[in-house]
């Protein structure tokens, strides 16, 4: 075991790609993951799980199809399982995800978008 913080500005400088998760820690069956997001993402839903947003610096927005949710620095949001939604920022936004290991970005709606999974920095 190591006894070192993990540093989210730290790992955020080992990355520039937008919308590609990477995976910073474990805990059980899920993953923490650190994003860069910027612009739009697609419409996705994750049947199998709820997913976590959590916002490290600047502002996210995250559609449904009956609503919205404005997220800012040191606000998170937990989506269930099986709600559509599209995340967008209008500027680079810098967010962690939490959500169990082997979950694909895109949910069930794939696109050029899709990241590779299990990325870690």
């Amino acid at each position: 075991m190591k006894f070192e913080p993990i540093n989210f500005k730290n790992k955020f400088t080992k990355f520039t790609e937008h919308w590609s998760p990477r995976v910073i820690a474990e805990m059980n069956d899920y993953q923490f993951k650190l994003v860069k997001v910027a612009s739009e993402f697609v419409w996705h839903s994750h049947p199998q799980t709820d997913e976590v947003f959590i916002v490290i610096e600047g502002c996210l927005k995250i559609e449904f199809r009956d609503g919205i949710v404005s997220l800012e620095t040191g606000e998170m949001f937990v989506i269930p399982k099986g709600i559509e939604h599209k995340p967008s920022a209008s500027s680079e936004c810098k967010i962690m995800i939490v959500e169990p290991k082997g979950i694909v970005n895109t949910g069930d709606a794939g696109s050029e978008l899709t990241a590779q999974n299990d990325l870690w920095i």
